[in-house]
């Protein structure tokens, strides 16, 4: 039988006025020590994003995305934030933001592989 690990997620989220507390979810960070996986998932709909704030820059929040994707990867192209270990970038990214870019609260579960599991989640939080 195989060992289930521990692992944690946060929901990635657009807040385009922060003071309303509305938000749409666009991606997942999800983070397995025993695994050492650290990744995170995204997509921008521009049709929902326009429906739900007109006048936020698409390309823009891409960017911000992209960085958050990059610090995941770690290294050099994530900055100095990217150079961190593991557990130190997933603990930055989720940390908590007054920003149009967001995340929930962590989660923790068990999973047997985090790539399916963060799939997973993807399609039930985000798609």
């Amino acid at each position: 039988m195989q060992e289930k690990h521990l692992f944690e997620y946060a929901v990635i989220r657009v807040v385009p006025r922060v003071e309303r507390e509305e938000f749409l979810n666009v991606g997942i960070i999800l983070y397995c020590a025993k695994q050492k996986f650290l990744k995170t998932q995204f997509e921008v709909n521009d049709i929902k994003m326009k429906a739900f704030c007109g006048k936020l820059d698409c390309e823009e929040l891409q960017g911000h995305l992209r960085s958050f994707e990059l610090i995941s990867k770690g290294g050099k192209e994530g900055g100095t934030i990217g150079q961190l270990d593991m557990a130190s970038r997933f603990r930055w990214l989720t940390a908590t933001r007054s920003t149009v870019v967001q995340t929930s609260k962590t989660h923790p579960g068990f999973c047997l592989d985090a790539q399916e599991t963060l799939e997973k989640l993807y399609h039930q939080l985000v798609l």
